[in-house]
């Protein structure tokens, strides 16, 4: 069977996409390199600690809310770990179950690095689009979303 090609607009939507994610990624971690020596996935690790409850994780629901492999979730933690912005920790109820803490000293880091961070995400998307565009962007990439996540 043919592949189903790209037209015109389909195509002109698809590189759009891929040219603005990675233009937007490169500057994002711009920002965090030189704000608080991060990467873009090490910062929303620590975002995503400091609104769980105790500021901790399962290892595998934090795997699964960054969208990372087990594996590189390991090496993120591991390097966040030795900056003293993350400790690990046996979860009380599985003893096989892992949990990633953030640090008072992990807090801080993030609490420096947001400001710029959300400075550069309005400056290059959100203050650029409509309420209206905002809300079909999350519309449309949510369904996309979903479609991912249940092919697994």
């Amino acid at each position: 069977m043919d592949p189903r090609w790209l037209d015109a607009t389909e195509k002109a939507a698809w590189h759009a996409f891929v040219s603005t994610f990675h233009l937007l990624e490169r500057r994002i971690e711009e920002q965090l390199k030189a704000a608080a020596g991060l990467t873009h996935p090490q910062y929303e690790i620590l975002v995503r600690l400091s609104a769980a409850q105790d500021r901790q994780m399962r290892m595998t629901e934090l795997a699964r809310d960054v969208v990372a492999s087990k594996s590189a979730l390991t090496y993120q933690i591991t390097q966040l770990e030795k900056a003293g912005l993350v400790e690990r920790a046996h979860c009380p109820s599985d003893e096989r179950g892992v949990l990633a803490v953030l640090t008072d000293a992990g807090m801080r880091c993030l609490e420096r690095a947001a400001p710029g961070h959300v400075e550069v995400v309005r400056a290059y998307l959100i203050d650029r689009l409509s309420r209206e565009e905002l809300h079909t962007m999350t519309t449309a990439m949510r369904k996309t979303e979903r479609a991912l996540r249940s092919s697994h």
